[in-house]
């Protein structure tokens, strides 16, 4: 479980409405950090010294009334620490970036979908043209950033260690590292998950979903709410095609069903098919 969202617990709609349920015993903390106290509605003691064993019912009835109480003042507080205090931030985020002419890309997918080599040879393609920089987040390590530094781009790493994806206050504390008065594309590679990282606002111009041949043509229905809010999908991995059973027409169909007028490339990152549409598109923002 992510310990700043709770995602085992945050439910999320196609319409983006968030629905959030917690375990019971469990609240939230000022700080937005949760804790349970598993008491429940009956529990028994032991005594040592007369080997008595005893129970205590403590009311079903009253119980229930007051979890569902509980349960629903969770919610509204968990909302309001987490996600709220997220958009609060985003908000900042954006107005920063829409004050310096920045174009921001929150870059989703799952793990091993290619983000790393798609802005490897992103970031090789516009050097000298347009001036880039990346934030990249991952649990741990910084082998992303070290691969990514060299190209033209200032890289900043956000290792989150328990946090399943990164959140708007992570990005704004880092953004005068990596940007200039030069600047005109942020990337953010999110942390490989195709679930929390769709939920939080980072302050972006829009997201960008990524999803590789290997993964299969039903990965959109799966995790629809990604690929209903990203304005742009990229196929990515297609020279891998001629070794794997994969129907890019069902792929683009499902895309479609859960997003109608989303934008589609299809690129392989290794050979260069497909790069010059994405570049030409990437060029185009900025003009």
């Amino acid at each position: 479980m992510c310990e700043s969202c709770g995602c085992s617990n945050i439910k999320i709609d196609i319409k983006g409405k968030k629905k959030v349920k917690l375990p019971n015993g469990y609240h939230v903390h000022e700080d937005g950090t949760m804790h349970s106290h598993h008491d429940g509605d009956k529990h028994s003691h032991h005594h040592h010294n007369d080997g008595h064993h005893h129970s205590h019912d403590h009311g079903d009835d009253h119980d229930h009334h007051h979890h569902e109480e509980k349960s629903h003042r969770r919610v509204i507080e968990l909302e309001r620490k987490v996600l709220e205090k997220n958009d609060i931030a985003a908000e900042e985020n954006r107005m920063y970036f829409e004050k310096h002419g920045i174009v921001t890309v929150n870059i989703i997918s799952s793990p091993g979908s290619g983000k790393t080599m798609l802005l490897e040879k992103t970031l090789d393609r516009l050097k000298g043209k347009i001036q880039c920089a990346v934030i990249t987040g991952d649990i741990q390590t910084d082998n992303d950033a070290r691969r990514l530094k060299g190209r033209g781009a200032k890289v900043h790493q956000i290792e989150t260690g328990s946090s399943c994806h990164l959140n708007a206050e992570q990005v704004g504390r880092v953004l005068h590292d990596v940007i200039d008065k030069k600047t005109k594309i942020l990337f953010i590679e999110n942390v490989g998950n195709l679930v929390c990282p769709a939920a939080f606002d980072l302050g972006e111009t829009f997201k960008i979903a990524l999803l590789s041949v290997p993964e299969g043509e039903d990965k959109p229905v799966k995790y629809p709410v990604i690929f209903s809010t990203a304005k742009l999908v990229i196929i990515t991995k297609t020279d891998l095609m001629k070794h794997l059973d994969c129907d890019i027409k069902k792929m683009r169909k499902y895309i479609r069903e859960i997003n109608p007028g989303v934008f589609i490339f299809e690129l392989s990152a290794k050979t260069g098919e497909g790069m010059d549409a994405w570049i030409d598109y990437l060029t185009k923002l900025t003009e």
